[in-house]
């Protein structure tokens, strides 16, 4: 079915498939979620307690629009979901730098760095809002983009995460990058799946790399 020039063709096994992928992701990132926040308040300082908060928030939200957007049935209100589960990749990217930069917070690099990022962000979940499927190719470079710019703050970031903690911040940008190809591959059956299998993965990576994080600050 097509409504505006949008596709949905998935078929019932796809759709299930898609649909345990979302749920393990969702059920982890719950846990995993109240962990750290429950972690964070007991060793952490208010501004590192509330970027666990807004990093919690924004995966939980992702994953639960995305959840809800791709189960949901084809109708009028699946095109306005579509609005929100693209934005929400925006608020995903920015809440997941945040736990990071808001650690090397004094340095002004990278606190223009965290600001300007949720401030790109905001620009894209507008675009996505306000002008929904006229720009998806150039949304993807965005969030390519967006996502990578931490590279740009590798340097700074050194005297303020361990090196496990960026590792594990690389390997999770890689796995999302790779599954954009997934993502793009619309005839490939079970893409949709498969695209979400990987964000589940470096959602996962990422988790793990803010939890480093956090437990670097608790042991120094």
């Amino acid at each position: 079915m097509e409504i505006d020039g949008v596709k949905w063709n998935y078929d019932r096994f796809e759709l299930i498939a898609d649909g345990i992928v979302h749920g393990i992701g969702l059920a982890a990132a719950l846990c995993g979620v109240t962990a750290l926040i429950f972690y964070a308040t007991l060793w952490s300082t208010s501004g590192q307690l509330a970027a666990a908060w807004i990093y919690g928030v924004g995966l939980v939200t992702t994953l639960s629009v995305s959840f809800l957007y791709n189960l949901f049935p084809i109708c009028r209100l699946k095109w306005l979901l579509r609005r929100f589960d693209h934005s929400s990749i925006f608020l995903l990217i920015a809440a997941t730098y945040t736990p990071f930069l808001q650690r090397g917070w004094d340095n002004p690099f990278l606190s223009r760095m965290l600001i300007g990022i949720w401030v790109i962000a905001a620009l894209g979940v507008a675009i996505k809002c306000l002008f929904p499927g006229r720009f998806d190719r150039l949304a993807i470079l965005l969030y390519m983009g967006l996502g990578w710019s931490g590279v740009l703050a590798a340097r700074s970031l050194l005297s303020t995460l361990t090196a496990t903690t960026l590792i594990l911040i690389l390997i999770g940008g890689f796995i999302y990058s790779t599954g954009v190809i997934f993502h793009v591959w619309e005839r490939l059956r079970f893409q949709n799946a498969i695209w979400h299998g990987f964000v589940v993965a470096g959602s996962a990576v990422h988790y793990s790399a803010v939890v480093t994080c956090f437990s670097g600050t608790a042991l120094s």
